[in-house]
């Protein structure tokens, strides 16, 4: 998932380049030249710029999966990232100033503040904001783009459809003006029964490429998910069978049914290397797709198949520590697919990535909570020393004993 954000920053400024997008969005941020400080409520280190919202949601969504509760600081920086009609920017970083016709809302990033905000809970108003913005924004096809205004994409088309289903939405009642329903803008970019090769049969594309469809991983991964009407967070447990060869399976105008054909490709995907490739921006040669690797892991495990996402499962654990140091949005996705396969996540390759992800940000309220029933402890024990103390001064003093060694020693105490 924390891919998506390298590709989203791409389409975007090519959608600036070009001229595609409405006018408002005819000149990029001055932020995206000068790299903003990072805000104390915000996790991670890096450049906020194109991902700031995505990798804090993330974040906040691992930690609520493993019974983590996020600093209020932490979600409080979240919320105050929205803006006032509920749509968020990938990032904002004066977030005091009002939206204007200048910010490039982004439709994946109010997406996944919703299953987050959901997650943490006490956010309702919230949520139904973003995901009334979000209804308002959906293309005649059916579909989302990255950038309102712009044609849509199955990534952004699926991660929405996620997000209405997490608030409680039916997808396939949302439609357009145009009377097209969110699974109608999705499932048109599946390749069907005559696509070569035979393997990619079942899976989605991006967009179109001169009028043809292409496979891509992170998009398949994404329409699985919405295709069952699951979020980014999958049930442990239940029903586990090995995916389905990638074939001519039935899948109009049903969209389990095209979540299942596509979880099958993803599974074939992985057979030959137990993790997906992809051509990096810059390089002539595709290379291991650990992100996406990710991604098709918990797909294909709210599919019901754990036993396909197995060997991809341990290809990651064995390869993903320094892809994922220090990054919220990758070290909260291995915390997602290791609770949709059942994983531990504190001992994930040799890893405690829930101790690794609370350590990219502020500190949870559960350490938060530990401390401060410490430090009431250590504020008891001290009543009960100083208590301990005068009795024995006044003891002393009816014995006529000298009580400077006392004195000493508590001064001392004081100082360490």
């Amino acid at each position: 998932m924390n891919v998506r954000r390298s590709a989203a920053a791409l389409a975007a400024s090519a959608v600036l380049c070009v001229g595609a997008a409405p006018a408002a969005l005819a000149a990029p941020s001055p932020a995206a030249s000068t790299p903003p400080v990072t805000p104390s409520g915000l996790y991670g280190k890096k450049d906020p710029t194109y991902d700031g919202v995505w990798r804090q949601s993330v974040a906040l969504l691992a930690q609520r999966t493993v019974g983590v509760q996020p600093a209020k600081e932490a979600v409080g920086w979240l919320t105050g990232q929205s803006c006032a009609n509920g749509a968020f920017a990938s990032f904002r970083a004066d977030a005091g100033a009002a939206c204007d016709a200048t910010t490039m809302l982004d439709t994946n990033a109010t997406a996944m503040a919703v299953q987050a905000l959901k997650a943490v809970g006490g956010q309702d108003a919230a949520v139904k904001k973003s995901v009334d913005w979000l209804k308002s924004v959906q293309n005649e096809d059916g579909g989302w783009s990255f950038v309102p205004g712009s044609p849509s994409d199955a990534n952004s088309t699926a991660v929405v459809i996620s997000a209405l289903a997490v608030a409680g939405e039916k997808p396939a009642e949302v439609k357009s003006k145009a009377g097209k329903s969110a699974y109608e803008g999705l499932l048109a970019f599946q390749l069907g029964c005559t696509a070569e090769p035979a393997a990619d049969r079942g899976a989605f594309a991006y967009q179109p490429t001169d009028g043809k469809l292409a496979a891509n991983g992170d998009a398949t991964a994404a329409a699985v998910l919405a295709g069952l009407g699951k979020g980014a967070v999958a049930a442990p447990g239940g029903a586990d069978t090995p995916a389905a060869a990638p074939g001519c399976a039935a899948t109009a105008g049903d969209p389990a049914a095209a979540a299942q054909a596509a979880a099958g490709h993803l599974a074939e995907a992985l057979k030959k290397d137990g993790h997906l490739m992809a051509v990096t921006p810059g390089a002539d040669q595709p290379t291991a797709d650990t992100g996406n690797t990710a991604d098709a892991v918990i797909a294909l495990a709210t599919a019901g198949h754990r036993q396909s996402a197995a060997g991809a499962l341990e290809w990651l654990k064995a390869n993903s520590a320094e892809w994922a140091k220090g990054s919220p949005a990758a070290l909260g996705t291995l915390v997602l697919a290791a609770h949709a396969t059942g994983t531990d996540p504190k001992a994930f390759g040799g890893t405690d990535l829930v101790a690794a992800l609370n350590a990219t940000g502020p500190a949870p309220q559960a350490a938060e909570a530990k401390a401060d029933s410490a430090n009431e402890k250590d504020e008891k024990k001290e009543d009960k020393d100083d208590q301990d103390i005068w009795w024995m001064l006044g003891a002393g003093a009816a014995a006529g004993m000298g009580i400077g060694f006392l004195l000493s020693g508590r001064r001392k105490k004081n100082q360490l």
